[in-house]
């Protein structure tokens, strides 16, 4: 059975204008969907990371399953009996007017956990006289591991890490990692981990999800996903690391602009999620469709059109047009040789 679990989980949040202004300029409702039908599984013990640009979704996500918003549509369902979070800010998450046994002891009150506060502290590599100072008396990374350890007080199933290490430098954030993932062996800990950093994620993860305008486009085991990814969008976030092995070597610049998420691109959620579509992609992915590239069996349209040697020529140096939607009602096109001569004419000129 598993920990958490997710069925096509939506969520909606109603930008428009001020009543008065809509009535007076005639202007409709607007409602943005920050996630739309999300669903994944999580087992006890297991670490699900999910990755994307800002803005996709993947807060909004960890929101909803701590219960600090109520889903649109969908079912969440937790068999555990606690769940703590780890916030992003840790110079923000802490109460700058409190000592930090007060802090970590806020939890344990209204829990009625029967432990002290030292143990917690000790857990995470600080001492036992910390207890007694204050937040801005600590370095960012120890306010993390303070932030760690006022979650583990409430003795949680399933920790939810939105971006716990984005705002520490390179060094803290390794022995960050290195203490999660030690809590997690000694303690038998459940972490959904959030990030934008691939090079982190590879590091931590068991499964990865990947989210693009809402949706999860790729969810696979670590190391698949990042031995070989199927869906170009997730190709495009692994080309972006760093990466020594690279160097001097040419690298295919990203194209086009992050879609508007009030009027999101046509297509199934897999064509959406590339920034660059073909023309059999384009036929084959009407807007009704619901194709989840989550298993490999309903693989993007564009991901199923093979060429030659089992090749995906939509790929390949040099075989093909890049399309880049700038506006839903207008296509620009970036392109090396032009991929529609063997499929019919160009759909865009």
């Amino acid at each position: 059975m598993h920990l958490l679990s997710l069925d096509s989980v939506s969520r909606d949040f109603d930008v428009s204008r001020p009543w008065l202004n809509r009535v007076l300029e005639r202007e409709p409702r607007r409602i943005l969907r920050a996630v739309d039908h999300v669903s994944f599984e999580i087992s006890k013990g297991e670490t699900l990371a999910l990755v994307g640009e800002s803005g996709c979704g993947k807060s909004t996500v960890a929101r909803l399953i701590a219960g600090l918003y109520a889903p649109t549509e969908g079912h969440i369902a937790f068999s555990g009996s606690r769940l703590q979070m780890i916030f992003q800010d840790p110079y923000a998450s802490l109460n700058p007017r409190w000592r930090v046994r007060k802090i970590i002891a806020e939890p344990m009150l209204f829990l009625k956990v029967q432990r002290p506060v030292e143990q917690f502290l000790l857990q995470v590599g600080l001492s036992a006289d910390d207890a007694e100072r204050y937040p801005h008396e600590f370095s960012g990374g120890q306010r993390q591991r303070i932030s760690i350890a006022r979650a583990l007080a409430g003795e949680p199933d399933l920790l939810i890490c939105d971006e716990p290490t984005s705002a520490l430098d390179v060094s803290v954030q390794a022995q960050i990692l290195n203490l999660m993932a030690d809590l997690q062996d000694r303690l038998g800990l459940t972490y959904l981990f959030i990030s934008h950093n691939l090079a982190v994620v590879s590091l931590v993860a068991d499964r990865v999800g990947v989210m693009y305008l809402g949706r999860i486009v790729e969810l696979a085991p670590a190391s698949r996903l990042f031995s070989s990814p199927r869906h170009p969008y997730t190709r495009m976030l692994l080309d972006a690391v760093p990466d020594l092995a690279m160097s001097g070597k040419s690298r295919t610049p990203v194209a086009g602009e992050v879609p508007n998420p009030l009027a999101p691109p046509s297509g199934s959620a897999s064509t959406r999620a590339a920034r660059t579509r073909t023309h059999a992609a384009r036929s084959r992915c009407p807007a009704s469709a619901t194709a989840s590239p989550a298993t490999p069996s309903k693989k993007a349209a564009f991901l199923s059109d093979r060429g030659k040697g089992g090749q995906d020529p939509f790929l390949q140096k040099g075989a093909g047009s890049l399309w880049v939607e700038r506006d839903p009602r207008k296509r620009v096109k970036r392109g090396v040789r032009p991929f529609f001569q063997e499929k019919g004419p160009d759909p865009f000129s």
